[in-house]
């Protein structure tokens, strides 16, 4: 996956307002190929009352959405970019902005 944990991802793909919505990725499901935009599919959960939540009721949380579905921000423009992989020369695999043709990270 070239989306990784800390990245700023805007996202592509929804209706109406959801589509251009900016986040941080939280966490990476490689397997699912999801990922966890930060304030972005957030939906509510109902808990019982257990050791970690004492009162229960109504959890708000974000919930994984398809990494198709996000394009990373370029950190110097802040504009979006797909992501490519080149090897250099010391053997060190990197990623790099395609639209700007510089290293990410």
């Amino acid at each position: 996956m070239r989306i990784k944990k800390g990245d700023n991802v805007q996202v592509i793909a929804g209706k109406g307002s959801v589509k251009g919505i900016t986040g941080k990725v939280l966490k990476v499901f490689p397997k699912k190929e999801m990922v966890l935009v930060e304030g972005y599919n957030i939906i509510k959960r109902h808990t019982k009352p257990n050791k970690n939540n004492q009162r229960g009721g109504i959890i708000e949380k974000e919930s994984p959405v398809h990494v198709s579905n996000v394009m990373l921000l370029s950190s110097k423009t802040g504009k979006t970019t797909r992501i490519g992989m080149k090897m250099l020369e010391n053997g060190k695999k990197v990623r790099f902005s395609r639209k700007f043709q510089e290293e990410v990270d």
